[in-house]
């Protein structure tokens, strides 16, 4: 299988990143907020879109942002 360019790293990380987290979080809060009953699928499914489509731009602004800002705290190869 052939792999995607070294320069989409900066792009696919966020995506896969964001992707994962809001299924995991956005499923947790709203077994919390509903519980197990009818319809919560559809629910989960409605605020795991919403909570992504909100968490990747952000992710992809703010990744550079919080690099430049830990660099002057963490060591550096």
């Amino acid at each position: 299988m052939k792999k995607l360019p070294a320069r989409t790293m900066h792009f696919a990380l966020p995506l896969a990143l964001t992707f994962v987290m809001t299924f995991l979080v956005s499923g947790v809060a709203t077994i919390r907020a509903v519980g197990f009953t009818a319809g919560m699928t559809s629910k989960w499914m409605e605020s795991w879109m919403a909570s992504w489509a909100l968490a990747f731009p952000i992710m992809l602004f703010l990744m550079p942002v919080m690099r430049r800002v830990l660099a002057r705290f963490i060591e550096q190869k």
